[in-house]
This record gives C-alpha cells, sequence and structure tokens, in this order.
C-alpha cells in the first residue's frame, strides 16, 4: 500500500442514507483498487477544488478509501483541516446506478469528496496519519458520530452545467453585491436541501407522467442514470432537472414572490401536490408553552412541606417558665410548690381550594399535534400548586370581602401565623446592634442590616433543620452587592451570602414584589415544619363537564386541605423598621 494521509469509509452498506437510499453489499465491488480524485465539496467541475486522489477498497460492510493529499496549497490545506479533525465526514459521487426500489445494488465512483456533512451516516475519516519530518509515521484514530443529519450526493442525475455543484451538505454561497444582480444559480443555491430534495422529486414526477424518461430498465428492476458529468461518450443533451425551477426564480417579481412564483409554475406543469415545495412552518415548541414568572419557589416549598392523610390537626405544646420549672430546695414548715403548666393548643380545619378551565369543542377536536387535554390538565396542577404554597408562605393575596379568598384559619400563611409560631424581627441599621458590630455600625447599609438581622434572630429560632431564606430579586441583589472597603464584593455567590446568613439556600419569589408585601424583606422558614393534610377523599381530583348549551368542555379540579405551622418558633419574619415591631 502506498504512504497516504487518512483512510475511512467512503460508504457504508445497509445504511439508510439521508436521500432515502439504501447502498448494499457489493453495490461497488468492482471498484476495488480503483484510483478516484479527491474534491471538496463535490466540486469536480473545478481543477483547484482536486485535493488529491484516494484507492478504494471493497469491504463486506462498505466501500474503504486510502487518501493522499497532493502539493497544492488548497491539497495542503485540506490535509491540515483532516489532521486538526475539523473535517471528518467523507461522500462519493457515482453515477451509472442500478437500482431495485431504493436499494444501490451497482454504481460507478466517480470521486470522492471531503464535505461538512455526508448522507451516508457510516462514511467518516477513522485514521489520520501525520507524517513526521525524519520519515516516521503517527496515526490518529478518530471517532465518528452516526447521528449526523445530513446530505449526500448519490450522484442520481447527470449534470454538465447548472448542477455542477450537486448537494447539499455545502454551506450556502454568499449573496451576490450589491451592484450584481443574484442569478438563478444563487437564488436555487441559497434554497434549503430539504427544499431542493423537494424540488427534484416533484420535477421528475412531472417528467415522468409526460412521459419523459432519464433512464433505462435493467432486468432487476432499477434505473441506471446515463447523463453525468464525468461520461464523454456524446449522447443526447442532459435532463436538466432545474428548468422549472429556473422559470419560477426567474418570475419571482412578476408574481411578487418566489412562493406565488413557483406554485404558478407548479400549476401550469401540472404538478398538483407543489405544496411539498414550500411547506408551511412547523411549531418548534409543541406543545405550546406558558409565559409565566419564574416558578421554581413554587416546587421548593410543595416538596418540603410535610403530609398527612388525615385533614384535621391538632398541635399541643406545654410552655414552662424557667424560674418556675428550677428544682426547688424544701424548708420544713413550708408548702411544697406544684409546677405550673400553660398549655397552648390549637386545631386547623381543612378547606376546599379550586381551580376551573374551559375550552370550546371545536379547539380539542382541532388541535391535533399533542393532547391538549393532558396539557391543560398539568397546567392546572400547576396552578394550583402555586396557589396552594403562596397561601402557605404568603397568603392568597386577596381581599378579605372576595369571596374566593382561601380562608387563612384553614391554610394557615406563615408570614402572618401567631407570633407562638412566627418570630416578627424588626430590621434596624448596625447602630442599634451590641458592641459585636461597633467597628461598622457607623456605616452599615440597609443590606447589612438584612444580614445581621437574619444571624442575631436565629437565637429565637426553634424550627427544625436549616431554613431557607424568601425573598425578592431585589433584595437578593441588593445582598450580593455589598462591598468592602476596597470595592471589592463580599460575597462573590448566593451559596457563600447564605452561608453568612445562616441559612441552607435563598429562593426567590416574585409575589412577594407586589405592594402588599412592602414591609417586609423575606421569610425564613423550614416548610418541613408546615404540616398539610388531606383526607382520602380530599386529595387531588379532577372533574370535567361538558356544556352542551355552550359547546364547552368545562374542567374542575380541586383538593380539600388544611395547612399551618406545628412547631413553635419555626419561622421568621424579617420586617421593615418603618413598619414597626
Amino acid at each position: 500500500m502506498e504512504t497516504y494521509d487518512f483512510s475511512g469509509y467512503a460508504t457504508r452498506n445497509d445504511l439508510t442514507c439521508s436521500d432515502g437510499r439504501i447502498i448494499r453489499k457489493n453495490a461497488f465491488a468492482h471498484c476495488d483498487g480503483k484510483k478516484v480524485p479527491i474534491c471538496w465539496n463535490h466540486e469536480h467541475d473545478d481543477p483547484t477544488k482536486v485535493l488529491g486522489y484516494a484507492i478504494l477498497e471493497n469491504r463486506n460492510d462498505g466501500v474503504y478509501a486510502y487518501g493522499s493529499f497532493n502539493n497544492t496549497s488548497n491539497g495542503q490545506d485540506a490535509k491540515m483541516t483532516v489532521e486538526h479533525g475539523d473535517v471528518t465526514s467523507l461522500s462519493i459521487y457515482a453515477n451509472q446506478l442500478k437500482q431495485n426500489g431504493n436499494e444501490v445494488i451497482h454504481g460507478e465512483i466517480r470521486e470522492l469528496s471531503l464535505v461538512l456533512a455526508g448522507a451516508n451516516p457510516g462514511a467518516y475519516i477513522d485514521f489520520v496519519v501525520k507524517h513526521s519530518e525524519d520519515g516516521s509515521e503517527e496515526v490518529a484514530e478518530l471517532y465518528a458520530n452516526y447521528d449526523e443529519s445530513i446530505i449526500v450526493v448519490h450522484a442520481d442525475n447527470g449534470d454538465q452545467g447548472e448542477e455542477k455543484k450537486e448537494e447539499n451538505s455545502k454551506e450556502e454561497e454568499p449573496v451576490a453585491s450589491e451592484n450584481k444582480e443574484r442569478t438563478v444559480g444563487d437564488v436555487f443555491d441559497a434554497m434549503t436541501d430539504e427544499q431542493k430534495n423537494v424540488v427534484y422529486f416533484l420535477i421528475g414526477q412531472a417528467l415522468e407522467d409526460a412521459g419523459v424518461k432519464d433512464a433505462d430498465d435493467d432486468s432487476e428492476g432499477g434505473s441506471e442514470v446515463k447523463h453525468n458529468v464525468f461520461d464523454n461518450d456524446g449522447q443526447e443533451e442532459f435532463l436538466a432537472h432545474s428548468e422549472m425551477m429556473a422559470d419560477a426564480l426567474a418570475d419571482a417579481k412578476k408574481y411578487g414572490s418566489l412562493r406565488d412564483s413557483v406554485m404558478a409554475h407548479a400549476e401550469a406543469s401540472g404538478i398538483t401536490n407543489y405544496d411539498y415545495l414550500l411547506p408551511e412552518p412547523e411549531s418548534l415548541n409543541t406543545p405550546p408553552e406558558w409565559i409565566k414568572e419564574n416558578d421554581d419557589w413554587v416546587s421548593k416549598i410543595m416538596r418540603a412541606v410535610h403530609h398527612t392523610p388525615f385533614s384535621r390537626v391538632k398541635s399541643m405544646f406545654a410552655q414552662l417558665d424557667e424560674n418556675e420549672a428550677r428544682a426547688r430546695g424544701y424548708i420544713k414548715g413550708n408548702m411544697k410548690k406544684e409546677l405550673a403548666l400553660s398549655v397552648l393548643k390549637r386545631t386547623t380545619l381543612p378547606t376546599t381550594v379550586y381551580i376551573k378551565m374551559k375550552m370550546d369543542r371545536d379547539d380539542i377536536v382541532d388541535i391535533t399535534d399533542f393532547d391538549v387535554v393532558a396539557w391543560q390538565r398539568a397546567e392546572m396542577r400547576s396552578q394550583l400548586d402555586k396557589e396552594l404554597a403562596r397561601a402557605m408562605l404568603l397568603g392568597d393575596g386577596r381581599d378579605l370581602s372576595s369571596d374566593d379568598k382561601i380562608n387563612e384559619q384553614n391554610i394557615r400563611p406563615v408570614l402572618t401565623d401567631d407570633d407562638m409560631y412566627t418570630i416578627k424581627y424588626t430590621v434596624t441599621d448596625g447602630t442599634d446592634y451590641n458592641d459585636d458590630f461597633n467597628s461598622a455600625s457607623a456605616n452599615d447599609s440597609e443590606a447589612k442590616g438584612i444580614i445581621r438581622a437574619a444571624v442575631k434572630s436565629r437565637k429565637e429560632y426553634k424550627g427544625s433543620g436549616n431554613p431557607t431564606f424568601f425573598t425578592t430579586e431585589e433584595v437578593l441583589t441588593n445582598l450580593l452587592l455589598i462591598e468592602d472597603q476596597n470595592g471589592r464584593r463580599i460575597y462573590e455567590s448566593e451559596a457563600n451570602l447564605a452561608t453568612a446568613m445562616r441559612v441552607k439556600e435563598i429562593v426567590t419569589i416574585p409575589e412577594m414584589e407586589l405592594a402588599a408585601y412592602d414591609d417586609i424583606y423575606g421569610i425564613i422558614v423550614n416548610m418541613a415544619d408546615y404540616n398539610t393534610g388531606a383526607d382520602k377523599g380530599g386529595a387531588v381530583n379532577m372533574f370535567d363537564d361538558f356544556d352542551i348549551d355552550y359547546n364547552q368542555q368545562k374542567y374542575l379540579m380541586e383538593t380539600r386541605m388544611s395547612g399551618a405551622l406545628v412547631r413553635p418558633y419555626s419561622a421568621i419574619v424579617l420586617k421593615k423598621e418603618s413598619a414597626g415591631s
């Protein structure tokens, strides 16, 4: 074997190419040992695009190629590109094809091209040989991507002129300059690969319907393409598969748009299924995405809360004064004192929370791209969870007079819960704190006061584990922008800030930016201390009904549950000083 620069599969058997063909075993067996030119992107009409040659080797699983680059500047540029791994795909140009349906059983390989992407998913460079100055060789193994979505030229039409750049792994050519009108070829080359393939198919079908043939039937039921840029056998004029498209492009100005021109010429040519040529745009996001605020905080709350299989929850706690709890010495003649216990208890009963939606039946029937009912059900559950999470932490925000308000005696908000459960801590500047911060108290900012309040208030916290700080984006931003005396940010990340505040994480809630919550900076709580209860029949259920009068499908999703903090002093609300203690 001669010295070569790379090797790889020119084509692989039994793989479906992007143009629908399947090359069968030994379809190119007679090309074994054949020497063919290596081109760039099938530009075989330009000698400067010939980069070298390849020796073909027929194998059981395909045709293997050993490539050698020439010493031209283009050849050496291509060599460096391959050695660097920038280009790894190969593509063949073959003619005189014999096919059985979409299966290629015979053909003549005329050239091998380096391409940015090839139609055969198994055609790739797998070894690169680097030649050192001392004559030694270094072989590098490359790895192919079998999932390339690409187009190849299998040379299924002959062309000596207009279609000299036969395939679509090539990138779009730059448009003509402002001083030069775009030619038909320029416009055609600017079309997408899919549109070009449809053009070939439709024009071929039109020619076939008109009785024009460009292939001779063989005994095996396939066809042999005889008109090719490499065949100089003096046959009749080649078939140009882009004549109708060329006319359509030329008349685009007359019709006002390329689409109207193509449809008019297709109709004149007897092509009735021209919608395939210019298909309607397809949606990139099916089903549609809802435009909504960041709702990550909802899942954090819903996953954290404690759930019980019963809805009526009674909390009982005993509070014992420290002095009363101390052991006493007995003095003779004095009556022994009994310990005084103050028992605190409360019961939380369930309430019903629901959400309703409706859709016209016509829309349900017409939407076939996705399951619209399942899509709507998922959105209803998302909205229900959001309402519950907000009611648990902040309250639902509705006025007390609203019929839709979630009863705060049944789902008790952490924000407004009794002082025994939620500590109300007023944030002040550093001058009101002890000597621990005297060195910086004169220059304390509001943001520093929030951090100090979070740390100082923790001595009163009796909740479980490490709590979370729920706040707004504005407050979080101000905390992260705190700088030292040298102008450097003190907290480089949210994790560092959370550690300084003695919390597990910081979660922002867009709803806290409403005017109703202007008097607070945030809430520190571990939602695992919040209990939600629902009986078996009160779990989340969905009901649907059809309204005959309005031809509407109506949906109801509801739950019957209770919710409340069950551990004393398990939450801290950081309040603004102007709001009072």
